[in-house]
């Protein structure tokens, strides 16, 4: 699916492709209610863009002398929009530190902002992203239950008990769900396209790999919703086979 950027004249951030395919929204201020405004009026434009779109929160970009942000709120205000935050890229001390009280990924500064997209770019060959660095699979045993975050850094994610609605899955690798699931699955987040995912009960609210994503609306409609599914790309085409 294609995303577009959407800016006003004196933005509070800026939405942005990038190369891995996820959202960044590069914030230029820390006014939480005018960005919070500010996307709503872009809802109003174009809610399909803001319907479960992965996003990673640029704070790096932020002008020096901006005070501190609240990050809870702030991955609260682009989840109120359809914002579902993976990471953030932070260079101060306090930000990383927030995050890693919420267990959020976070990512190194950008050395220059990224490309703007076009309202409606032209298909461009995306780039083959760097591999990631292999790390032993990471394995859950309880439930993951709505508004809980699970990231696999580095490696592959198992889960052995349910996934609730409102969840999120993360990997850098592939995704194993033994279980119902009915959260959010995201693999190879870092842009491993070869990630796959496997659901023993799939009736997830939202499958991605590489950036490339399936909402529950689209999952539904697919034949296998409800049953043990293989989740692979092709190209930029997100394919759903039954175990």
């Amino acid at each position: 699916m294609s995303q577009a950027d959407l800016l006003d004249q004196d933005p509070v951030f800026q939405l942005k492709g990038s190369m891995l395919a996820i959202t960044v929204m590069e914030l230029a201020h820390n006014d939480l209610g005018r960005l919070d405004q500010q996307l709503s009026s872009k809802v109003a434009q174009a809610p399909a863009f803001f319907s479960n779109t992965p996003l990673v929160l640029a704070l790096d970009k932020l002008p020096e002398g901006e005070g501190e942000i609240n990050l809870s709120e702030l991955m609260e205000v682009c989840r109120k929009h359809g914002l579902r935050t993976l990471a953030i890229r932070a260079n101060r001390e306090s930000d990383i530190a927030a995050a890693n009280a919420l267990d959020l990924p976070v990512l190194p500064p950008s050395g220059a902002r990224e490309r703007l997209i076009d309202p409606a770019p032209a298909p461009a060959k995306p780039e083959k992203p760097a591999e990631p660095e292999v790390k032993p699979t990471k394995i859950i045993t309880s439930p993951v239950r709505g508004g809980m975050q699970v990231y696999a850094q580095g490696g592959d994610l198992v889960v052995l008990a349910p996934v609730s609605a409102g969840a999120e899955l993360l990997a850098d690798g592939n995704i194993h769900v033994y279980a119902p699931m009915r959260g959010r699955a995201l693999a190879g987040v870092k842009g491993n396209q070869k990630a796959r995912i496997f659901c023993q009960q799939m009736g997830a609210e939202l499958l991605s790999i590489a950036g490339q994503y399936k909402v529950a609306e689209d999952l539904r409609r697919d034949p296998h919703w409800g049953h043990a599914v293989h989740v692979f790309l092709s190209g930029d085409v997100l394919n759903i086979k039954r175990l």
